[in-house]
């Protein structure tokens, strides 16, 4: 274990004095040109994305959503393609370092954007882990802010927009079929759900008000409006929830039924027209490194052996007699780690999370210089949409600060909540892990946006699972089951590796994936399978979480063993998110050349 000294470094924490994230200025003429051309691109993504300027807190096209057709996504990639023969006319030489660094970055993302249009239609458009049929609601209730009549207004010419919406949506599913793409059969039935769930109760039926009306008249009851403005306006949106959106989300729902039929039961992209050659692409884009399947692979195998030796350890600590799946059994069911399937079991489980939270906040400055403005708060995951939601996800704040980030936690059923693994899940979610990297990146002042807003996946992943180590060498996870549950979640990770490459290049059935998981981790059956469900939908992704703390960790022992006393990881720290998300070969060179300078800023 790092003792407490070498996790600090050379650092004084009681001189510590917090700053704000780094501010890059422009330094030469060719530095602005780029900064102007960068922003022409961001402003222009950002006019054709109403959904994106709401998560950003833009009320800009409130009342509109996204253009999903195939014609819109045709004039992307020209714009995209004449973007990138547009970097032709700035000078490298001419840029300052971090300049440079953002036109290396831009060409990279577009010139992978460029190359992997030929497999826009391999990804499902429509799965249990996202679409424009959970996109409506979720911008709606989180990114739909009503303070005024016009705001109240456009949520209501949203709902009455759901219906083109879902005509599009239709139409791309078709394409898919048409060409033989399809997820397997029970994805259908996990897709079903939510929409359904969403046309339950008032208005449509009733009952208590639907999950759309009530929070509509939540918002309304809490805006400054006159009485008679709030009446009119509560039965338009009841007309428009009838209308547009009710016929939106029912012509769906006859469509994915009609699917479902056709749909079989193969796991695998494989399966697909070159979907091996699509899984190598969703691979290095999801790592940023050239793995093969095989390699990623044989790293997971050899992973999950050192984690369970590690499992084992603590199996001797706590005094367990019995081989690895008895401990695994005994913590599956062992009362004392699950707060009871009741609203008091919820309340206290989110007690313990804000208990946790308060802990880590006070703890940031050990770890960090910088520190993200932003305050982050503790929500359980929505009704209608926790059955087919993840275990937890984190939602970052919009920019005008009307909201705070959010670590949303899937209480549904307590049994899949164990407490052993909550501090580990909220320091990946929260902080040290998206809350304080996603913040960072935001907050900047200078960056180009699109470096700012950008999503790699190997990058916040594996920061994400390295922050789940962090907290243990600060002298946290005191108790050794709540560092088994940090483990176990590690090793769900490494087991990803595993059964991400096994359905998806060795052929394996979602049946060997599932039963892959529960001979190697201690999670329930029903767990595992949602995990594996997953795996099969999102095809490479769930491979960017190991790869990317490797690389972290790797980087970190080199600087360590390079600096010596010189090293200071709360620096370190800095350093890695200080020029936000980047592809990791990009993060290696950053940190080489910090270490050739000798542990100053970069």
């Amino acid at each position: 274990m790092i003792s407490r000294r070498q996790f600090i470094g050379s650092a004084t924490l009681a001189s510590t004095a917090l700053i704000a994230p780094p501010v890059f200025a422009i330094q030469t003429d060719e530095d602005a040109r780029l900064d102007v051309f960068f922003e022409a691109i961001f402003q222009r993504s950002l006019d054709r994305s109403p959904t994106r300027q709401s998560a950003l807190g833009i009320r800009r096209d409130q009342d509109k959503w996204d253009d999903i057709s195939e014609a819109r996504e045709l004039e992307d990639h020209r714009l995209r393609e004449a973007d990138y023969a547009a970097l032709k006319g700035f000078d490298a030489a001419r840029l300052s370092p971090q300049a440079a660094l953002s036109l290396r970055i831009f060409a990279l993302s577009t010139e992978r954007a460029i190359r992997d249009f030929k497999w826009r239609h391999h990804d499902y458009v429509m799965t249990q882990m996202g679409g424009v049929h959970t996109r409506v609601p979720s911008t709606l209730t989180n990114s739909h802010p009503i303070a005024s009549k016009a705001d109240a207004e456009a949520y209501i010419k949203r709902l009455e927009g759901v219906a083109p919406l879902m005509e599009h949506a239709i139409r791309r599913l078709a394409a898919q079929e048409a060409k033989a793409i399809q997820p397997p059969r029970f994805v259908y039935g996990l897709v079903l759900e939510p929409c359904r769930n969403l046309l339950k109760g008032a208005p449509f039926e009733e009952g208590d008000d639907s999950p759309i009306f009530a929070d509509f008249k939540g918002k309304i009851a809490r805006a400054e409006l006159p009485d008679a403005d709030r009446a009119d306006l509560v039965a338009r949106a009841s007309a428009a929830l009838t209308g547009g959106f009710a016929s939106g989300y029912r012509a769906l729902i006859a469509h994915l039924r009609a699917a479902e039929a056709k749909a079989d039961e193969t796991a695998g992209v494989w399966k697909l027209p070159e979907g091996q050659d699509y899984y190598a692409a969703q691979l290095e884009g999801y790592t940023t490194l050239s793995l093969t399947a095989a390699e990623v692979h044989a790293i997971g195998l050899r992973e999950v052996a050192g984690i369970h030796d590690a499992m084992r350890a603590i199996m001797k600590q706590v005094g367990f007699s019995g081989d690895l799946q008895s401990f695994f059994a005994f913590m599956r069911s062992d009362p004392r780690f699950y707060h009871p399937d009741t609203d008091a079991g919820r309340a206290a489980y989110v007690a313990e999370a804000n208990a946790l939270l308060d802990e880590i906040s006070a703890r940031q400055g050990e770890m960090f210089g910088h520190l993200p403005k932003a305050p982050v708060e503790v929500r359980a995951i929505e009704p209608w949409r926790e059955t087919s939601a993840p275990k937890a996800h984190y939602r970052s704040p919009p920019q005008d600060g009307s909201a705070p980030g959010i670590f949303y936690i899937n209480l549904a059923d307590m049994k899949a909540q164990p407490r052993y693994q909550l501090a580990a899940t909220l320091y990946h979610e929260a902080i040290p892990g998206h809350h304080v990297e996603t913040c960072i990146a935001h907050e900047m002042e200078g960056l180009p946006k699109f470096r700012r807003f950008a999503s790699i996946a190997a990058f916040s992943e594996g920061w994400g699972l390295y922050s789940e180590l962090l907290p243990k060498e600060l002298g946290l996870y005191a108790d050794p089951y709540s560092d088994f549950g940090r483990l176990s979640l590690s090793l769900m990770r490494a087991c990803r590796l595993v059964v991400d490459t096994g359905i998806h290049s060795l052929k394996w059935t979602r049946e060997q994936g599932i039963a892959y998981f529960d001979a190697n981790m201690p999670s329930s059956h029903y767990d595992n399978q949602r995990e594996v469900e997953r795996y099969i939908v999102l095809p490479g992704q769930a491979t960017s979480y190991y790869i990317g703390m490797q690389k972290i960790i790797a980087l970190r022992a080199r600087a360590r063993e390079r600096l010596g006393e010189r090293f200071d990881l709360r620096r370190f720290h800095d350093l890695v998110l200080g020029a936000g998300p980047l592809p990791l070969p990009l993060l290696e060179e950053r940190v080489g050349a910090w270490i050739s300078s000798g542990g100053q800023t970069v």
